[in-house]
C-alpha cells in the first residue's frame, strides 16, 4: 500500500490519502476513498453542527 493522491470534490485541490488513512478507513469496514479534503470536511461539520445547534428542539 502506498499513500494516493485524491482531488477534493468540493475544493478542487489534490490531498494525500496516507497509507496511515486507508488502514484505518480498512479497519473501520469503509469501502469508499474520502470525496474531500481535511479543510472542506472541517467545514461541513462545523456547518452541520452550527445547522443542529439552530434547529428547535421538539
Amino acid at each position: 500500500m502506498e499513500d494516493k493522491t485524491l482531488v477534493c470534490q468540493d475544493c478542487g485541490k489534490e490531498f494525500i490519502f496516507t497509507v496511515g488513512e486507508q488502514q484505518f478507513y480498512k479497519e473501520k469496514g469503509f469501502d469508499n476513498e474520502p470525496k474531500r479534503c481535511k479543510e472542506c470536511r472541517d467545514k461541513r461539520k462545523a456547518a452541520r453542527r452550527a445547522s443542529r445547534e439552530e434547529a428547535p428542539a421538539e
